[in-house]
């Protein structure tokens, strides 16, 4: 696994050259030139071809010393970009050579320069793996910085120095200088989507240190600006992302990550480098899965181009995983030649010693040397201890940081709040004058609206006694009395049988209409004999093929229990009006009324073609309206409602009829007001 190869040999370089190119400040220069070339910058990591060319057409024409050098420290970072370290170690040795030389030490361009060569001079020993020649480079380019006051350059360099110690495995003074980093943002009020590196920084420490939690939420910080992210910082982010997983020994986690990664270094052509330290990563871990055949393929793919580089650091963690290959194959003799012939670079990571350590122990416990696997047993135990330490060492510095911080931020809170106060007295008297005003302001107009809303309840209140006189008085002048006892008189004058029928009929409809219009609920006794009255006048119409059935279970009194008013009426007539009347053949109502536990259910007939939606011959009118409304109103004054269906049913001879269902709980209220509801099934 290519853990911290990844971040020192990689990282140091990608997140220094983000000071130069993501966070850089502009500065107003008087060199014209500086002006064509200043926007270059942003293009260096995904265009460095471009940014190359376009110094070298500008070269020959630039007279000013240190704008050429300033010209070739670009070029430096775009051949970097393009995995060309050797050419951007030659620009950076000729800017290097003429700052040693040069006499305009008091030029805040030279500084700035210097404060360039000393950076990209970091970052190349960084990618070399050479960590505390690094660490020096980036100690003079912070001096420089702090020579000129150029925080934004600061920031980008503590990043490269937090780096550095992290490559030479000193996680407190690496946390140290990502908190450093993380109070410059705070200076300069950089928003939080500009501080991705720094968080993705403390992250990195945090897994070296195996504090997985705290590794998380950094990385969770960061990744909320994964799409702003540049390339190389995507490159970062998914690399150390999928070590994180390899240390708490998630291999398939960090494997998804890996090959994400690889994927989109794939995209790239110029990211050789970040190419060819992806495909160690897949290496180790399919090793580590004893995918044996997936390892050897992506270690031998990348083994060529670390050698041409010479990058001893990548061949010696490369090495290591060959080592285990053939110990996996059981092939002993192999590991042996392969540990022979293995490189030996001056500084080791401490990560890769632990991990070769591992691999060591394994071959000599195979070998049958436990002597010497018992040694590097013991070393891995030593650097393991060592880790813990480097954890409370860093939690310590961390510690004296946040105080140090805390305690600056505090004095300048106490000196603003100092002010503050002074401000609140000196307007003291103005609040309370205000509040005054504004408090007698709510008076009023708590004042002004209720007698508004007095009055205009009363008026309210006149208009509706006015109404309802009107309505009393237009009722007196024509009594329903006054018509049944016309109707009466005609009855006796008219002596026709069946004409003295009708009207007998007639009258009795009009006078329960009258009554059940007064009340929302009447007996089911009350409610069948409306019906039938109803029936005995208009089936006369349908005649002779009409053919009513009433059926009701035996233990059902009619006279104990309440429907609402028109219940039965209604469907009832909207059958004969919509669906009997006009038809052809025999001509079928149908009423069931049956009885379930503590419910009843109605059931309305007919096989007058069905119900069809949209049509006005079949629609269900304004009665069906008035029952559906009244319905709506004493449910919601109801625990258990009355459930209503109108359905399409096959009727003898298959033909179509519509059925019209009630289901009516028999402890149904017809008060319209509130009430505690005795429990379902309980009876209390």
């Amino acid at each position: 696994m290519l853990k911290r190869i990844i971040w020192l040999l990689l990282g140091g370089f990608l997140i220094g050259v983000i000071g130069s190119c993501g966070w850089k400040k502009p500065v107003k220069d008087t060199d014209v030139c500086m002006h064509l070339f200043a926007g270059w910058e942003d293009s260096l990591s995904g265009r460095p071809v471009f940014v190359c060319s376009k110094v070298d057409s500008i070269l020959p024409l630039v007279s000013d010393s240190i704008t050429y050098y300033q010209l070739l420290v670009m070029k430096a970072k775009a051949k970097m970009f393009m995995s060309e370290a050797d050419s951007a170690e030659y620009f950076l040795r000729l800017a290097e050579g003429f700052c040693r030389e040069a006499s305009v030490s008091s030029s805040i361009r030279f500084w700035q320069l210097g404060a360039e060569v000393w950076n990209m001079k970091g970052n190349l020993y960084a990618r070399m793996a050479v960590f505390d020649s690094a660490r020096m480079a980036f100690d003079e380019a912070y001096r420089f910085c702090e020579r000129i006051d150029d925080k934004h350059k600061s920031l980008n360099v503590a990043l490269n120095l937090a780096d550095a110690y992290g490559g030479e495995g000193k996680y407190d003074r690496s946390s140290f200088w990502y908190r450093k980093a993380l109070a410059l943002a705070d200076s300069l009020q950089m928003p939080d989507e500009e501080r991705f590196p720094i968080y993705y920084g403390l992250a990195q420490v945090n897994m070296n240190l195996r504090d997985f939690a705290r590794c998380d939420y950094y990385y969770g910080l960061a990744g909320k600006y994964f799409d702003r992210m540049q390339p190389y910082e995507k490159h970062i982010y998914l690399n150390n992302r999928g070590n994180s997983y390899y240390y708490r020994q998630d291999y398939p986690s960090a494997l998804a990550y890996f090959r994400r990664l690889l994927d989109f270094t794939n995209r790239y052509p110029e990211m050789k480098f970040e190419r060819n330290m992806t495909m160690i990563n897949l290496g180790e871990v399919f090793l580590l899965m004893d995918e044996t055949d997936s390892a050897t393929y992506y270690l031998t793919q990348c083994y060529d181009y670390f050698k041409e580089m010479e990058n001893t650091s990548a061949l010696y963690y490369i090495d290591t995983q060959l080592i285990e290959l053939a110990l996996k194959r059981d092939d002993l003799p192999l590991a042996r030649k392969r540990l022979k012939e293995a490189v030996k670079p001056d500084v080791i990571d401490p990560n890769m010693l632990h991990i070769r350590n591992r691999y060591l122990q394994h071959y000599f416990e195979e070998s049958g040397n436990f002597r010497q696997a018992y040694y590097y047993l013991k070393e891995n135990n030593r650097i393991d201890d060592s880790t813990r330490n480097e954890r409370i060492r860093m939690r310590v510095a961390d510690i004296a940081l946040r105080y140090q911080r805390d305690s600056t931020l505090m004095k300048k809170e106490m000196s603003l709040q100092q002010k503050e106060n002074e401000v609140l007295r000196l307007n003291q008297w103005l609040y309370g004058s205000l509040l005054v005003v504004v408090l007698a302001a709510m008076a009023g107009l708590v004042v002004f609206l209720y007698r508004k809303r007095k009055r205009a309840e009363v008026e309210r209140n006149l208009h509706a006694a006015i109404t309802s006189l009107r309505l009393a008085n237009i009722r007196n002048r024509i009594s329903p009395h006054f018509i049944f006892n016309v109707l009466n008189r005609e009855v006796r004058a008219n002596r026709d049988s069946e004409a003295d029928s009708n009207l007998n009929e007639l009258i009795k409809l009009i006078r329960r209409n009258l009554e059940l219009a007064d009340s929302l609920s009447v007996t089911l006794h009350d409610e069948l004999d409306f019906v039938q009255t109803y029936l005995d006048l208009e089936g006369k119409t349908l005649q002779p093929d009409f053919v009513y059935t009433l059926k009701m279970d035996p233990e059902i009194n009619p006279y104990a229990i309440r429907v609402p008013a028109m219940l039965l009426q209604i469907p009832v007539e909207n059958a004969i009006k919509h669906g009997l009347r006009g038809k052809e053949g025999r001509k079928y109502l149908d009423i069931r009324i049956h009885r379930h536990a503590d419910e009843i259910e109605l059931f309305i007939r007919d096989n007058g073609g069905g119900y069809r939606l949209g049509s006005g011959s079949s629609g269900t009118g304004t009665g069906m309206k008035v029952i559906i409304r009244t319905l709506q109103l004493l449910n919601a004054y109801n625990n258990r409602p009355i459930v209503m269906r109108i359905d399409n049913v096959e009727m003898e001879a298959h033909e179509t009829g519509c059925e019209v269902y009630f289901r009516l709980p028999l402890d149904y209220s017809y008060e319209l007001k509130k009430q505690k509801k005795p429990l379902y099934g309980t009876g209390v």
